[in-house]
This record gives C-alpha cells, structure tokens and sequence, in this order.
C-alpha cells in the first residue's frame, strides 16, 4: 500500500484504529518533527510523504506547534496521519485536535490524557519504560506503546516485553533509534519506531530529511525481508 492509498478521516474511534494500523502496515516509523519551525513544515513533511511515511509529530515544545500541525494537516493530511509529540496535558489534545492532529505521543503514561484522546476519536500512543506503566497504558485505552528511551532498553528486554503483552498492541521504539540499530529491535518483536534526531534535526534541510527517511525506508524493509515477515 502506498501513501497515495491512505486518506484520513476523523470518522470515531474504530474507524481511526483502523486508518492507525493501515498507516502502520505501509511503514511503521512515527517522523519526530522536534523544534520545526512553521515556515519549514511543509517543505520537510512533503520529503518525508514522498520517501514513504505515512505518520508525522510535531512536538509540542516546538515554536508554534499548532500552526504547524494545522499547516501539515490542511496540506498533507489526505496521505499523512498528522499529529502532535510530547503532550502532556489533557487541555493539549483539545488544541491538537482542534488544529486538525489526529495523533497523540507523549513521553510519559497519563491516563487523563489517553482517555481524551479515545473521547476526541483520535490515536492515542503514550510512553511507557516498564511493563506496568505498559499494561496500565492498556488498559486506559492507548491504540500503540511508545517505547522509551530505546537507548536504554536493550532488544532482549523489547523481545521478553511481547512474551507478556496482548500481541494486538504494537510497540514503537522510540529515543535513539538509528538505521543501523532499527533491524535489532524489530527482530526482538518492536512493529516499529519513532524517529528523532536521526531523522530530523533543527536546521536539516528538506532534501537531507528526505535522504535519511529513504535510509530508514530501506532499513525497515531489508529487516523485515530478512525475518521473512
């Protein structure tokens, strides 16, 4: 499936679940858009659809993340699931979901926070360390697990994490993750990633986004290819 076949739409939440996994089947890595500015949004999401992508975060401590995550949204939201990282606060998921965000990534596991972004039918993906914070972030209602810091947990633990958890919950690694160490987690039984600073930096230009999203692009699939999945 390619990007060009996904077009979203806020129709409730079973809806958005599914819309959320067709996104994951065509490549499962969330863009970590940390510190864009609005005036470079759309150049930069434009570069990551084009090498594949099919989901994107600006974060919310980035200037003007809302005017950003509207302009990605208005602009790209046919093909791109659109959304907002580092959301604390339940007031945050009303603002992303009134700029047009359909995706809610958070560092931490906030219950208050995963339970309105089930209210607004929006995609709802906290961060948990421990199998607790995961099972209790289930239970709450999150659609997929952001894993993190990934730097901190090696894949062995990713691999003894999905012996215990329900196999329906995706978990998406996320906080240090490169190309190189992307296939490592993904055999131990990670769906995906969320990428940072290896992706998108303050001051990368569109065209050297677009060659590291091609690099990650081909690492995913050479991965997988090779796991036979």
């Amino acid at each position: 499936m390619g990007t060009g076949d996904l077009e979203w739409q806020n129709y409730g939440n079973e809806a958005m679940t599914m819309q959320f996994e067709a996104a994951l089947s065509a490549l499962p890595l969330i863009a970590v858009l940390r510190g864009i500015r609005t005036e470079e949004a759309l150049a930069v999401g434009g570069a990551l659809a084009g090498a594949g992508f099919t989901l994107i975060e600006a974060t919310m401590n980035s200037p003007s993340p809302l005017a950003t995550i509207e302009q990605l949204a208005d602009e790209l939201g046919e093909t791109l699931c659109v959304g907002a990282g580092t959301v604390l606060k339940v007031s945050e998921v009303d603002e992303v979901a009134a700029a047009g965000g359909r995706l809610i990534v958070s560092p931490n596991m906030a219950p208050a926070v995963i339970s309105r972004t089930r209210e607004l039918g929006l995609i709802s993906v906290p961060g948990v360390f421990t199998p607790t914070e995961a099972f209790a972030a289930i239970a709450a209602g999150a659609h997929a697990l952001k894993l993190f810091p990934a730097e901190a947990i090696a894949p062995n633990v990713v691999k003894a994490w999905q012996a215990v958890l329900p196999p329906e919950i995706p978990i998406l690694v996320t906080g240090g993750v490169t190309a190189a160490n992307l296939p490592d987690y993904l055999k131990a039984g990670a769906r995906g990633a969320g990428l940072g600073s290896a992706l998108y930096k303050v001051g990368k230009t569109p065209a050297a986004v677009a060659q590291a999203a091609r690099g990650f692009h081909a690492a995913y699939h050479q991965a997988i290819a090779g796991s036979g999945g």
